[in-house]
């Protein structure tokens, strides 16, 4: 990726080295030198301070990431947030750690406890991240690369994958994937401007989609205005809002996430924010939440294969337009705000109900079970949420990186046959 480097904005700590040579030494000059020095000693003395109040801040920093590896021994962030490794950095790179780290530290039950604030952040501090994405992500070799791969022709009945063969109906379907732009600072690292320009720039690609039959359509933004008395064509109300919520086509409001909001990613809310929606509502682009679009297709049906074809097929249109060139890594695949998603940034998922695994109304049984098959079990409303009265539960591959996109849907057709085979089983 090309993006932008993270400001500081912060007093920067001292390096190491920087640190080790802070202190008075003894004057060698001639007595009218030491006076001069005598005289300048005030303004010395008011900059060795603000050194080492900069030094402290970070001590600070580091001192509860060392309690919190005691306390939340499973928060990564914390666990390989040295002071060794933090004060290996230059100062400027240790602004920026700290901006990525920070919601690990504020936040101590978090799993991975950071984000990357530009697309370069992966590799500029490898040292710190290379560490917390082999923990999360556990590849089989530490050199392990990412390849992207959508060819799914030769998965299932010649690329069909449907679940009226494992004796299921319509199930709802969705797939999705989150992608950046080179162009922009990922959005813990965006100002309010910045936010608004991207928007901008997407709207370019919307007009596309909405000129095309497929796929038609409508912009809904919560960008109260684009700045210097420049209306927003596309603001809709607040009651607009809440229904887009409820129907679970808009995302919620982010600057009620703790974590979100200490990584700066739920910054200047509502600017920047927004979805483009299709004619028909199964392919929807959401901009400015954790990464700059998360961009899914969704739908009712029997054939996974038709919801993970039309999203490559969308993501196609959308970067082929100028100026929209999604972020990558050479090792890490596409580009995301959380380590988590790195690679393919996909998650593709199913409603399924399964009343005889969640026969005490919890997802706990599910969870076990699903755990070795490779999938991640949540409730219908997204993660954290309840499972369904009827026992419906959304369960999806929870492999992201080092994975294969055709690998992610072939993986849930599978999940879903071993999980209903045991669901039977319970009958």
């Amino acid at each position: 990726g090309k993006g932008s480097q993270a400001g500081g904005g912060r007093e920067r700590g001292k390096g190491k080295e920087g640190r080790e040579k802070m202190g008075c030494l003894e004057s060698k000059e001639s007595a009218p030198l030491v006076a001069n020095e005598a005289a300048a000693a005030p303004a010395k003395a008011a900059e060795a301070v603000q050194e080492e109040e900069a030094a402290g801040e970070y001590d600070d920093f580091l001192a509860k990431a060392a309690k919190i590896r005691v306390s939340h021994p499973d928060n990564l962030c914390a666990k390989f947030l040295t002071p060794e490794l933090f004060y290996s950095f230059s100062e400027e790179d240790q602004a920026i750690l700290y901006k990525c780290a920070i919601t690990g530290i504020d936040n101590p039950d978090s799993v991975t406890g950071c984000y990357a604030m530009t697309a370069t952040d992966y590799e500029r501090l490898a040292p710190f991240f290379d560490q917390v994405i082999q923990g999360y992500h556990k590849p089989e070799s530490k050199n392990a690369k990412h390849v992207t791969d959508w060819d799914a022709s030769d998965v299932g009945d010649n690329g069909v994958l449907d679940v009226t063969e494992l004796g299921l109906d319509e199930l709802s379907m969705r797939v999705r994937v989150g992608r950046n732009l080179t162009s922009f600072n990922l959005p813990g690292n965006m100002d309010r401007e910045e936010r608004i320009e991207f928007e901008k720039t997407m709207l370019k690609a919307f007009e596309k989609l909405i000129d095309m039959p497929e796929y038609g359509g409508k912009v809904y933004s919560l960008t109260p205005d684009f700045g210097e008395g420049e209306a927003n064509p596309n603001l809709i109300s607040k009651s607009k809002y809440q229904e887009l919520v409820d129907a679970h086509i808009m995302f919620k409001d982010m600057a009620a996430d703790p974590y979100l909001a200490s990584a700066g990613i739920a910054n200047d809310w509502p600017y920047g924010r927004g979805c483009y929606v299709s004619d028909d509502g199964q392919f929807i682009i959401w901009f400015g939440e954790e990464d700059q679009l998360r961009i899914m297709c969704m739908k009712k049906g029997s054939k996974l294969n038709e919801v993970f074809d039309r999203l490559h097929e969308g993501l196609q249109v959308v970067e082929s337009i100028d100026g929209i060139d999604f972020a990558t890594s050479d090792r890490y695949g596409y580009v995301t705000s959380c380590p988590t998603n790195l690679g393919t940034g996909m998650r593709a998922s199913v409603h399924i109900k399964i009343p005889n695994l969640t026969a005490d109304g919890t997802d706990k049984k599910a969870k076990e079970i699903c755990k070795p098959l490779g999938l991640s079990v949540r409730g219908t409303g997204g993660e954290h949420t309840p499972i369904g009265a009827d026992g419906t539960v959304d369960i999806s591959p929870s492999k992201r990186l080092f994975i294969k996109e055709k690998e992610i849907i072939e993986k849930l057709y599978n999940g879903i046959q071993a999980l209903m085979e045991i669901e039977n089983a319970q009958e």
